[in-house]
């Protein structure tokens, strides 16, 4: 532990607790247990990963019994066909149909069902199991990092305020960087355990007017006066989650944001127009684009296109995962100098 933080600590403690032997053995367990900050992050990036693939397969296995259910609900169909058939005389084919056998068959199919309707359940409550695991352990490492990372950026204020007349001026720029960097990481485990527990995060379903969000959003970020976020026509009143569409917005309109704080005048554009089962959205600016070999993967986990301190790279994969709970889709289209549409759709 930093000698600073030591001082800092004794400061507040009666004369004699801070003097007693006993309080360096305290202060030096508190700061072996903050040894594995780097380790626990890079688990939380790696189990994010695993589950996420496991997840996956897990959902393709699902479908792949659905798809097997159908076939079998086909060839019941085929022989109840094949019965009303032959009940009525009118079979025209000159093989004679069984009625044993069709019972036999009924009783083969019946019994392929029950199995499959048991694997599905199994498989979906090992989903449920997977899904609440991932919550919990998201939350554990999430609060394990936040602790230390929160008193790391304490002791910097406090090494920056007492030091000051005597750092350098590349010192003082080293502590800006520390301290940027420790922003970063806390931005990074919040955007982690958004992505992990969005899926889990219940809120009663209210007729939400996209119109008064969007207005919301413009008066809680940052907006430069260079840039003017407007919308095109009337958005739609959805009854829908808030906080996941006010997520999905935010994000959207702040990528928006950064891709135009360069211009001379930055605009972007947010319109609506309504399908028959679904309304499909765009999110327009007049930004600097971004290239198309990164279109394909800018939705995926940790993919950032510029190394910017407060980027987690988590954004717009938070934003797919969004459209994907609302069983839509989401692409974009863009070119370099001149902007970047941003579609997506939701379902009515």
């Amino acid at each position: 532990m930093h000698s600073l933080l030591k001082r800092q600590i004794r400061k507040f403690l009666p004369a004699d607790v801070a003097e007693m032997p006993e309080l360096e053995f305290f202060l030096q367990a508190v700061s072996r247990s903050y040894q594995n900050n780097d380790d626990k992050l890079e688990m939380i990036q790696r189990s994010t990963t695993i589950s996420s693939k496991e997840l996956s397969s897990a959902n393709r296995e699902l479908l792949q019994k659905i798809k097997n259910q159908k076939k079998i609900f086909d060839s019941l169909s085929e022989v109840v066909r094949v019965m009303d058939h032959s009940e009525n005389g009118l079979d025209d084919n000159k093989e004679e149909v069984g009625a044993i056998k069709i019972a036999a068959r009924i009783e083969e199919q019946t019994k392929k069902i029950l199995q499959l309707t048991e694997e599905k359940n199994d498989l979906l409550n090992d989903l449920e199991e997977q899904n609440e695991s991932l919550n919990n352990y998201a939350h554990m490492v999430s609060h394990d990092l936040k602790s230390p990372i929160r008193n790391m950026h304490t002791l910097m204020s406090w090494i920056a305020e007492e030091e000051h007349e005597k750092f350098s001026e590349e010192s003082k720029y080293n502590c800006s960087l520390v301290t940027q960097n420790l922003t970063k990481v806390d931005n990074l485990i919040d955007g982690i355990l958004r992505h992990a527990t969005l899926e889990a995060h219940e809120e009663e379903k209210t007729n939400v007017s996209l119109n008064e969000l969007i207005h919301e959003i413009k008066n809680t970020i940052f907006i430069p006066e260079n840039i003017e976020v407007n919308i095109e026509g009337s958005l739609p009143v959805l009854y829908k989650d808030k906080y996941k569409l006010e997520h999905l917005f935010k994000n959207l309109i702040t990528n928006a944001v950064k891709a135009t704080e360069g211009l001379l005048k930055g605009e972007i554009i947010i319109a609506a127009i309504e399908k028959k089962d679904y309304w499909k959205f765009s999110v327009k600016d007049n930004g600097k684009g971004i290239p198309e070999k990164y279109q394909e993967s800018i939705f995926n986990m940790f993919k950032k296109l510029e190394n910017n301190a407060n980027a987690t790279g988590i954004g717009l994969a938070l934003v797919k995962k969004i459209v994907n709970i609302y069983s839509g889709e989401i692409w974009l289209e863009s070119q370099l100098e001149k902007g970047t549409v941003f579609y997506f759709t939701i379902k009515k």
